[in-house]
């Protein structure tokens, strides 16, 4: 079995950075397709970003295109989202997911999930 752990969440003013990192565990993701969701409270989990084993195709959610970037260290077993310009609208629970699919992993239908990274952006 394998495990996804996110990091890198906080606090964070308007226009401001924040990069989260997933990193896996307990099998190799590097032929695996990853990405990042996100649930704002009261709101239904969204897809944001995602990104091929390869990384030679990457999705994007339109709230985030030229804002945030996805990227992937296979040798690290780990997957990045470097969020800028950052709005208050971005607040929310941040998880990442892992498929051999990148469609799955688009329609957040997949079996591996994170426990979440608090992000909140003030205004």
């Amino acid at each position: 079995q394998g495990q996804l752990v996110e990091s890198g969440g906080g606090l964070v003013q308007a226009g401001g950075s924040l990069r989260l990192s997933c990193a896996g565990s307990g099998r190799t993701f590097s032929s695996y397709a990853m990405g990042w969701f996100r649930q704002a409270p009261g709101k239904e989990r969204e897809f944001v970003a995602a990104i091929t084993w390869s990384g030679g195709t990457i999705y994007y959610a339109d709230s985030v295109k030229g804002r945030f970037t996805i990227s992937r260290d296979n040798a690290k077993n780990t997957v990045y989202l470097q969020m800028n310009s950052l709005k208050p609208e971005d607040t929310a629970v941040y998880y990442c997911n892992a498929d051999p699919s990148v469609l799955r992993v688009v329609a957040g239908k997949d079996d591996y999930w994170g426990q979440g990274t608090q992000v909140t952006v003030s205004s």
